[in-house]
């Protein structure tokens, strides 16, 4: 019985994966005797590795084309970034295997997919091991690795994707893309109707919020000004960590625009400013899409990071979840279309929202990841895969390492 699971998740590369992983704790703690050990990937490479991992907001804020550099070598040379994880993580990975002793391992970051599945095939160590995809449409191959007991996708077009890549069909699990519970929690009050959602009447002020994910990144105060200088209006922005974006907007925009426009910094209740809005204009994160539906915040999706949410905005138009504006000359327009007619198209697009969410996706995953048997998987396994894990194992592999550094450096000091 899987009573030990270890998330294997990053703290620092956005927020989008520090949420996944408290949507999936908050279901998993519910399980007498089950207790979560989220370890962030970067910090088993130690000092560097978290260094590594803290330049993401910075390169996806300012240096976009780096970023999409880095995501090209990953769609050509996957194996290359799996290989330099391996290596970078390897023995802190082994001695956390030591000290927590894990029934099941969950992934739900790209780097250490395969890095993880490499250590434990060379250690032949017999842990099942699940990938969640935490992107939408736009699938790496760091994602598919078929040597994973299952991979959990959250679309059906991120698992057709895991097929084209090689992964067997019988290994893809579509459940959904989980959500913090505090995002769900009004679905389930008996009261609650779309009709008590937020509604734009002719002299009512437009609510809106204006985000971009955990680090702040787009051009929120043009997308401000737009709103404010063209619509009876209120706005809110939220600009993550990035502090000296909020300043910044907090200094040009409430000097111009006064009481009508409140910034924020990171805060904890995003689910209270989509719910007090009309619409929510945003960046493709998958994370802040699926928190906005089930919301019931119609989307305008302002743009998107090159790479892994390249295919969210057009995703957003398949499901009417939201309209994407990826040039803001048209921002204008598309807010007024949305709003024509009392908000018939704004309607439209809550409504498809309702027939789109699912609050329970998280619960449904953790009960899924606690249903596998250690047994009947492992297939990266030998013989011995189908005995008891030998957690000796693990100590005898840290302590074989611990004396080959030693042994390595002695060497080097007798040359």
């Amino acid at each position: 019985m899987i009573k030990n699971v270890m998330i294997v998740s990053s703290d620092f590369t956005g927020h989008g994966h520090k949420s996944i992983t408290d949507s999936l704790t908050e279901q998993l703690s519910r399980y007498p005797g089950v207790k979560v050990h989220v370890i962030d990937g970067f910090a088993l490479a130690g000092n560097m590795g978290v260094k590594v991992g803290k330049l993401y907001g910075s390169v996806t804020r300012n240096a976009k084309e780096v970023w999409k550099f880095l995501w090209d070598i990953s769609l050509k040379k996957p194996s290359l970034i799996c290989e330099l994880a391996e290596i970078s993580i390897r023995d802190s990975f082994l001695e956390e295997l030591n000290l927590i002793k894990p029934d099941l391992i969950l992934c739900v970051h790209p780097n250490f997919n395969g890095s993880i599945l490499n250590i434990l095939e060379k250690h032949k160590i017999n842990i099942p091991f699940v990938t969640l995809i935490a992107d939408l449409i736009s699938i790496a191959p760091l994602w598919a690795d078929k040597r994973a007991d299952f991979t959990i996708c959250p679309t059906k077009e991120s698992k057709y994707k895991c097929l084209e890549f090689g992964v067997p069909e019988s290994k893809l699990k579509v459940i959904g893309f989980p959500s913090r519970e505090k995002f769900c929690k009004h679905l389930t009050d008996d009261s609650f109707n779309i009709q008590q959602l937020p509604k734009r009447y002719p002299d009512k002020p437009l609510e809106c919020l204006i985000m971009s994910g955990g680090e702040g990144v787009g051009n929120m105060r043009r997308v401000a000004q737009i709103l404010l200088a063209n619509f009876n209006c209120n706005v809110n922005i939220i600009a993550g960590r990035n502090k000296l974006l909020r300043a910044r907007l907090e200094a040009f925009l409430t000097e111009k625009y006064g009481g009508r426009v409140k910034v924020y910094g990171f805060v904890e209740n995003v689910q209270d400013l989509m719910l007090a809005s009309d619409i929510t204009f945003a960046r493709g994160s998958p994370n802040v899409m699926m928190e906005a539906v089930l919301c019931g915040t119609p989307l305008v999706i302002t743009g998107a990071l090159p790479g892994q949410e390249a295919g969210n905005p057009g995703y957003a138009e398949k499901y009417n979840l939201g309209v994407s504006c990826p040039d803001l000359r048209k921002l204008k327009g598309i807010v007024a279309e949305l709003l024509e007619n009392n908000g018939q198209k704004l309607s439209s697009v809550r409504e498809a929202q309702c027939r789109y969410r699912n609050p329970n996706i998280a619960k449904e995953i953790a009960e899924f990841l606690l249903s596998v048997e250690k047994n009947n998987l492992s297939p990266h396994a030998d013989e011995s895969a189908a005995q008891p894990v030998k957690r000796y194992t693990f100590r005898t592999i840290v302590m074989r390492n611990r004396i080959k550094r030693k042994g390595m450096k002695k060497e080097e000091s007798l040359s």
